[in-house]
């Protein structure tokens, strides 16, 4: 990669809402910090700024975030993980000094997700190629979850270049074209799918690809609703019978 990202992506705004998530917290954490050393090694002229959304959090999750020198924390009362990634956007951009939306990518996540260590490296490099927005996929963590109803989210997937899947928790942006659509609306559920819409409608250009893969909570006891823990939960419900 070398010096590829040094003249089209100068910065990296990386944004993760969190609701009481002091188990899961960790894991997503040493991930990005393996995602930003990665990009480090190659492009140290990028700058990132990496920001935790502590939404209505009552456990530790605050305490998880100060300890780590390189994540800003931002509190929130919303309740809404649009809000909250909303916020997160505008608290980087401030951190960040107000950089040039066009050279800007956010990128964001899940605090119950884990992202591999080359995530921020193929995001730049998609948005260095001309592309505004980088669609990824998800997985589910295996561990602690029936076979069966990985077997049954499996058979439901297609997990290739060009999917047709949205989520927040794999999903980058060039600021610009983040701008234009209106960013995140602050809704309780689907405003990755709302942001989306908005910034295809705006005629960006869109990337949809498999080669970064998220791994997210395989649980069922959703902190978002008709988020990806509710999904699981009705997959298993109604198909395999399994107890949720």
């Amino acid at each position: 990669m070398g010096d590829s990202l040094g003249g089209c992506v100068r910065d990296v705004l990386v944004v993760v809402p969190a609701r009481n998530e002091e188990d899961l917290l960790p894991a997503c954490l040493d991930s990005l910090e393996a995602a930003r050393s990665a990009l480090a090694r190659t492009d140290p002229q990028v700058r990132v700024t990496t920001v935790v959304v502590l939404d209505r959090c009552t456990d530790a999750s605050a305490e998880l975030v100060e300890a780590r020198s390189w994540v800003h924390a931002v509190r929130s009362d919303a309740g809404r993980v649009g809000a909250a990634r909303r916020l997160g956007v505008q608290q980087a951009i401030a951190l960040a000094g107000g950089p040039d939306p066009v050279a800007t990518w956010i990128a964001s996540t899940d605090a119950d997700s884990v992202v591999p260590p080359h995530w921020l490296s193929r995001q730049l490099e998609l948005a260095c190629a001309g592309t505004d927005l980088v669609l990824g996929t998800v997985v589910p963590d295996v561990r602690g979850v029936d076979p069966r109803l990985i077997d049954a989210w499996h058979a439901r997937h297609r997990l290739t270049d060009g999917h047709p899947y949205v989520h927040g928790a794999n999903l980058g942006v060039r600021l610009s074209a983040y701008q234009r659509a209106g960013g995140f609306p602050e809704l309780a559920v689907h405003e990755d799918v709302r942001l989306v819409d908005a910034v295809r409608k705006d005629g960006a250009s869109v990337v949809a690809t498999a080669s970064a893969p998220v791994v997210t909570s395989g649980r069922v006891d959703a902190r978002a609703p008709e988020g990806f823990a509710s999904y699981l939960r009705a997959l298993a419900d109604p198909d395999l019978g399994l107890p949720v």
